[in-house]
């Protein structure tokens, strides 16, 4: 099964997302200044839904 994190997390850096803290177990807690709210990257993202899910709510187009 293919691992998303990196790329999912080079994407977000590309929009200008910042890493803001860690959150509980293997979670990270993003902030997207395209739609200015707050997102939470798994760690272990190892499915594309997941993945673009991510994406949709920091306001990015799928890219999985």
């Amino acid at each position: 099964m293919a691992d998303f994190y990196r790329d999912l997390v080079a994407i977000l850096r590309e929009h200008g997302c910042k890493l803001v803290r860690q959150g509980k177990g293997s979670h990270e807690i993003w902030f997207s200044p395209v739609n200015e709210r707050y997102v939470t990257v798994p760690r272990s993202t190892k499915s594309r839904h997941t993945a673009n899910e991510v994406l949709k709510q920091a306001g990015l187009p799928k890219a999985f």
